[in-house]
Order: structure tokens, then C-alpha cells, then sequence
């Protein structure tokens, strides 16, 4: 690749990541780095410990390929009314022989900032071959799939998924393994107990939109168990992610926090 054309690509990475900014809503307040979480913000284990969580931010399996800053535990922490209306749901589901599982829930502004340094990296292809294998590096700002601010940072929305009972075990992430495309045959994925939602979590993807035309059979079924379970408690769907939720209406709506991911950051552990 010549110079110019790397240079082409920072600058249109460059460009995209000032859009990004601003367009961030004009109420929007971003809170200042601290140890401590408002009061109202709970362990999931606390209010529901039957909810698997496989928190993926915590590991390497993720598309940035490291821990993510800010995360010191494998911990879900939500605002208490979303952890609340997460057990609800979980009650229904595991009537029917299913479970929850979680793979991200609060997360601080400094690990979106680290996700912004990622993408800004044009050099860093470590994970394309599993989590973007046909999106280029250069266009995760313009198309949505990185941004300046995560509604994860209010505390009221999760990533998750659901597993067939008994759930078995998930082997760990081998940094350096051979990296299968994440819109793959589930039997060719990397290996996840949960149920086949046609991709694999964090898929960069239109594959990935919660009712793409193209997934069918199984795959669409377990789409809409998962999207008919929450809605009916409140929850809402991203359209363009069918495992992310956010539970309304949120007590921080136009907040942004930063506290780390650890039980030390609880006033109830």
C-alpha cells in the first residue's frame, strides 16, 4: 500500500470520528473518571445470580483482540430497574427451558474511548477474520459499528443472549487461533453455548440486524423469543444489533459515566 493511500485512510477515519462528535446530542453530559458508581447501579448476580454471564470485554475474545479498559472484573453491572426487569425476563424464559446470557452490560467511557483508539488504528486487523471480515477498517465510524458514545455507559443497556438448559461450558479465546467469519455456520464459529441467532455476538454485519430478511428457520425464531421476552418488559431493541437492549425509560438517559467494572465500584456489592 502506498503512502498516500494510508494517509487517505486516516484521513477519512479522521473525518468520520469528527462527524461523530458532532452529532452527539447537544444534552449530552459526560461525568468525569471516578471509582465510584451512583447508588442505584447493582451487580446482576445480586438482583438475579441464575444469568450466565460470559462477559466478553473482560477477555480477549472481542474485536479489538485484548482486555478492554475499565474492565477489572467479568462483572454485569445495570442501573437496579434494568437488573430488575433482566430477572422478569428470566423467569419466563427459564420456564420455557431457557436461560439469559449475558456478554456486556455497563461500560465506562474509558473503554469506549479505547474503542475509538482501535479503529483509529488503521494498522490493527488482529480480530477483521471473525468480528468484520467484510467491513473496512476505514468506514466503523461512517457505518455505525464504533462511536464517540455507548448508551452502555448509562447503565440501562446490555448485550445478551439466551441459552438452552443445561448450558454447557464455553471453551476460553486462544489469542492467535485461526479466526472463523462471525456470520459463519454456528457449527464452524467459535464455539458459544448459546442458541443460533444466525451470527455470533458483535458481528459487523447486516447480518446482524434483528429482522434481516435472510435469517430464517431457527435462527429467526430465537431472534424473536429473545426481542418478544424483553419488549414485553420494557426493553428495547437496537434494530441494528439483535443482542442489544436497553430497558426504559432509563434513569440516566443523557449521562455518560466512567466508573471501572469491578465490585468496588458498588455502594451493594
Amino acid at each position: 500500500m502506498t503512502r498516500l493511500s494510508t494517509l487517505a485512510r486516516r484521513l477519512t477515519v479522521t473525518l468520520a470520528t469528527l462527524l461523530a462528535v458532532t452529532a452527539a446530542p447537544a444534552t449530552a453530559q459526560a461525568k468525569p473518571a471516578t471509582d465510584k458508581a451512583p447508588k442505584d447501579f447493582v451487580a446482576l448476580r445480586t438482583v438475579d445470580p441464575t444469568i450466565i454471564q460470559e462477559m466478553r470485554y473482560f477477555t480477549p475474545h472481542n474485536f479489538v483482540g485484548e482486555r478492554i479498559d475499565g474492565y477489572r472484573q467479568p462483572l454485569c453491572i445495570l442501573t437496579r430497574p434494568a437488573a430488575q426487569a433482566l430477572h422478569q425476563a428470566q423467569l419466563r424464559l427459564l420456564r420455557q427451558g431457557y436461560s439469559l446470557k449475558v456478554y456486556d452490560c455497563y461500560r465506562p467511557q474509558r473503554a469506549v474511548d479505547h474503542f475509538v483508539r482501535w479503529a483509529e488504528d488503521l494498522d490493527d486487523q488482529t480480530m477483521k477474520g471473525e468480528f468484520y471480515p467484510d467491513v473496512d477498517k476505514t468506514r466503523l465510524f461512517l457505518d455505525g459499528y464504533i462511536a464517540e458514545k455507548s448508551g452502555h455507559s448509562r447503565g440501562s443497556t446490555m448485550d445478551l443472549t439466551i441459552v438452552r438448559l443445561p448450558a454447557r461450558p464455553t471453551r476460553p479465546y486462544l489469542p492467535g487461533e485461526p479466526l472463523v467469519p462471525c456470520y459463519a455456520p454456528k457449527a464452524d464459529r467459535f464455539p458459544d453455548n448459546s442458541v443460533d441467532m444466525g451470527t455470533g455476538f458483535d458481528c459487523f454485519d447486516t447480518l446482524s440486524h434483528t429482522l434481516d430478511p435472510r435469517i430464517q428457520g431457527e435462527q429467526r425464531a430465537n431472534r424473536l423469543l429473545l426481542k418478544s421476552t424483553l419488549e414485553a418488559l420494557g426493553f428495547v431493541n437496537l434494530a441494528e444489533e439483535w443482542w442489544h437492549y436497553t430497558y426504559k425509560p432509563e434513569l440516566y438517559p443523557d449521562t455518560y459515566l466512567d466508573f471501572p467494572v469491578s465490585s468496588k465500584s458498588l455502594t451493594t456489592h
